[in-house]
């Protein structure tokens, strides 16, 4: 949900209706975040949290990044336009992980890796819960060893950004339901099932295979209080327009990191060459995704993004509360007994 979606507002009705709602900070300034915490306070007395992007290891391979330049800038000077300056940078991860502990945030979840053990015990020593994303059951291991309180586990199924701790073709790229049990069987952490929900029966599918809650991202991206931009919207409510016919793939053609999206032209063409390089290729294609070109621009989403509503949100957390205790007692007259 980072990089506009996420918002206050939208977080807060997530909360206010009986959820946990999240706030991205990835892609924002400290000054933005503080703001939208601030914001969030205003809007909720209830608990949420806030994700935290953990930077790369190391820079990308200049030369790779200047390779992929020359092979995008026709896209760019076609439309008057010029590429953005690719360059390497942390995110402002640990003055937003301040932030945290200054406004003693409920919960904190990171992305990309798992943090040292001695950042996981700064946020214990304020009360705050670590939960970290993983996509396989060596990152489980790695989170459970450094302390985490729960874990977010990630399914291929799930939209935008892999949240694998590294970039690699093939890691991380199971399905939910079999990340849930084989993470269950190897950690004994509170699990948070992440990846193509966005419905009531969904949520009762997971918690029926081990979560203790089910994230939802994509299926909240139409609501009035996202921030998601039109023709991000438009894709999502007109799967059947465009190359995708619905699709949706796996691609570092945008971010230098794979993350999964609605099929578009510059997806297509571009990531049989574009090079695992994060955040450098967030930088360089802005100018692009800026463009308001649907045909150039991220269209972040699950494999379940056509279930995804312009309905405000409290209305959805009402819905799938219902439907998912529908679907388990359904499910529990269907079994022999």
């Amino acid at each position: 949900m980072a990089g506009g979606p996420s918002t206050p507002a939208l977080a807060a009705a997530v909360s206010n209706a009986g959820g946990l709602g999240f706030l991205a900070s990835g892609y924002k300034s400290v000054a933005n975040v503080r703001a939208e915490l601030d914001a969030l306070r205003a809007l909720t007395a209830n608990a949420f949290g806030l994700n935290i992007f953990l930077p790369s290891a190391a820079p990308a391979d200049p030369a790779l990044v200047q390779r992929y330049a020359k092979a995008i800038e026709g896209e760019a000077s076609q439309r008057g336009l010029r590429l953005g300056e690719p360059r390497f940078d942390d995110d402002a991860w640990a003055q937003k992980l301040d932030l945290a502990l200054e406004y003693r945030v409920p919960i904190v979840s990171f992305t990309f890796g798992c943090p040292e053990r001695s950042v996981i015990e700064r946020l214990h020593a304020h009360g705050i819960a670590a939960w970290v994303t993983v996509t396989e059951v060596s990152e489980a291991r790695t989170a459970a060893g450094a302390g985490a309180d729960a874990l977010v586990v990630q399914g291929v199924e799930a939209g935008g950004h892999r949240g694998s701790f590294d970039d690699r073709d093939g890691s991380g790229e199971v399905g939910l339901l079999a990340l849930l049990r084989l993470c269950a069987r190897h950690v004994s952490l509170p699990l948070v099932a992440a990846g193509g929900i966005a419905d009531g029966a969904g949520v009762a599918a997971v918690l029926a295979a081990g979560a203790h809650a089910a994230q939802i991202g994509t299926a909240f991206m139409c609501c009035p209080e996202a921030a998601t931009n039109a023709p991000h919207r438009a894709a999502l409510n007109a799967p059947s327009a465009g190359h995708s016919g619905g699709a949706t793939r796996l691609t570092r053609a945008f971010s230098g990191r794979r993350a999964r999206g609605i099929v578009n032209r510059f997806l297509t063409e571009h990531s049989g060459h574009a090079p695992s390089a994060y955040p450098e290729l967030v930088h360089l294609t802005e100018p692009l995704r800026a463009s308001g070109d649907p045909e150039l621009m991220n269209l972040w989403a699950g494999q379940a993004f056509e279930l995804a509503e312009a309905v405000p949100a409290a209305q959805l957390i009402e819905r799938w509360s219902a439907e998912a205790r529908s679907a388990i007692e359904h499910a529990r007259f269907q079994l022999p007994d």
